[in-house]
């Protein structure tokens, strides 16, 4: 029996060859053929861990979505002003997004040719990130910090609407690093938050 490391391992390589892959190719031109020669691994390994083409797809975006839910978590529960928290938790969403900009890039671009239940999943948990952060935009408004004519499920739309949008211009070599976009992003949030 495999040990856990090896088993982690083939379950990386195979999701850094289609990584990889769909970066270069996209999702639609890829065949698994191509991922597993990539990785150096069997089609019954693929199969071991993944059931599909469109598995390894939904795993390259959800594992970012699991580090930024995570973190979204700890920033929300912190003790401390409602207003640092969600800046932190603004900041932070746009520096794992550059961190993992490949991933964001693949997804965004090849989500529509996820199969129907698959795309109705990964919709749902992004959604329940989404509704996570608007917690803290309610939470604001609540507490008078943050303005209450704008509704907050619009104000969270608008700002990661912009996070969404980094893969088509952001480049890790330009001007700014990430956690300078970041604060940017996280800055102009909080100014359309604050009451007139």
């Amino acid at each position: 029996m495999a040990s856990v490391s090896a088993a982690a391992t083939v379950r990386e390589r195979l999701l850094a060859a289609a990584t990889r892959l769909f970066a270069e190719r996209g999702f639609e031109s890829t065949s698994v053929q191509e991922i597993v020669r990539a990785a150096g691994v069997t089609k019954g390994a693929m199969y071991h861990y993944f059931d599909s083409k469109d598995d390894l797809l939904r795993e390259i975006y959800a594992r970012v979505l699991r580090l930024q839910t995570d973190r979204l978590n700890r920033f929300a529960d912190a003790e401390g002003p409602v207003a640092e928290r969600l800046h932190a938790a603004a900041v932070d969403v746009v520096v794992t997004t550059v961190e993992n900009l490949d991933d964001s890039k693949i997804f965004f671009r090849s989500m529509h040719q996820l199969a129907p239940e698959t795309y109705r999943s990964v919709r749902a948990e992004r959604r329940r990130y989404h509704e996570r952060f608007r917690d803290l935009v309610g939470e604001g408004v609540r507490a008078g910090v943050f303005r209450d004519d704008v509704p907050a499920e619009m104000v969270v739309d608008f700002f990661f609407g912009s996070v969404h949008h980094l893969g088509t211009w952001y480049h890790p070599d330009g001007p700014l690093s990430g956690q300078e976009v970041g604060r940017h992003f996280a800055d102009l949030l909080l100014a359309s938050l604050r009451p007139a």
